[in-house]
């Protein structure tokens, strides 16, 4: 059996493209591992519309329960599989799973997202979720009055840097290497600011805290140990994602993030679209992912049935 679309992907981007491949009647065979995308670890999430407060396990739940109520006979759901490769056949593609399956199917949707790059230093894990998060947007209000840190000195920590600002008493980014990766105009705005400041080049000893964080100790560039006190730390260290099935057949970057037409999210594959963090958008959010998937159904029923 062929299907019309076949969706990777169980988070924000692959749930909203099958509750509208199900309400378009799209023949769709619905692929992912499991519900569980980054949110799911944030024990607030208070910037999903329409929902003022709502923990990452239910989020991924009710995201769960939206798909199922809505699948009926169009949309078939298939979890705990993983793909493994997806190659051009004629009329379509093939999608090969881990373990030996073959399903084939007109047109796909990648919706695989991304996992964060972490911190790799003593004391991180304990405190993940307990002062040490991945996700400012998500988390950041929680630390209004406060002292953080931001570990990265690329683009993504200097603009968390300064969102944090807006609540927090004092943000501090520190970065392994002495030069930051932001945009040099990016890195004078910040740090103009007059609650951020940066050191750099530091070397990361520990995140340490009892219940919760309470510090960051690290080494600067005379070797001297110092530890920061601070109740929250933001790591923006890059993301990494979750397209290495794809090698070969759609366009990507080098980090590995799907390139698509931010009008359409269309590849430059032919019946091969992508939404959310898995593609090169500029940026990367729950309901960005949401709306990319909707535009990439609206584009491919198009092109299924109108053209």
């Amino acid at each position: 059996m062929q299907y019309e679309l076949i969706i990777i992907g169980g988070g924000p981007a692959g749930v909203s493209a099958g509750v509208y491949a199900a309400r378009k009647k799209l023949k769709t065979l619905f692929l992912t591992t499991d519900f569980q995308s980054q949110s799911t670890v944030s024990e607030d999430i208070q910037n999903w519309i329409g929902t003022i407060s709502i923990s990452g396990s239910k989020f991924a739940k009710d995201m769960e329960a939206h798909l199922r109520a809505y699948a009926g006979d169009s949309v078939t759901i298939k979890t705990g599989v993983r793909a493994e490769k997806v190659e051009k056949i004629e009329g379509g593609f093939s999608l090969n799973l881990k373990g030996g399956e073959m399903f084939t199917s007109k047109t796909i949707l990648i919706a695989t997202g991304s996992t964060r790059r972490k911190l790799e230093v003593k004391g991180a894990d304990t405190f993940e979720h307990k002062g040490l998060t991945y996700c400012a947007t998500c988390d950041g209000p929680l630390y209004g009055g406060a002292d953080v840190a931001v570990i990265g000195g690329g683009n993504a920590a200097f603009e968390t840097a300064a969102q944090l600002s807006a609540y927090c008493k004092s943000v501090t980014i520190l970065n392994r290497n002495k030069d930051f990766r932001a945009d040099p105009v990016t890195v004078e705005k910040v740090l103009a600011k007059e609650n951020i400041s940066s050191i750099a080049p530091v070397e990361f000893v520990e995140v340490t805290g009892e219940k919760f964080v309470n510090g960051i100790t690290y080494k600067n560039e005379a070797g001297e140990t110092t530890t920061l006190p601070v109740t929250g730390i933001f790591v923006e260290i890059g993301l990494i994602p979750s397209t290495s099935f794809l090698k070969g057949v759609v366009e990507m970057t080098q980090s590995g993030q799907v390139i698509v037409d931010s009008r359409t999210q269309q590849t430059k594959t032919p019946g091969i679209w992508a939404a959310g963090d898995c593609t090169d958008g500029l940026y990367h959010q729950n309901n960005i992912s949401s709306g990319d998937a909707v535009k990439a159904l609206e584009d491919i029923y198009v092109n299924l049935h109108t053209k």
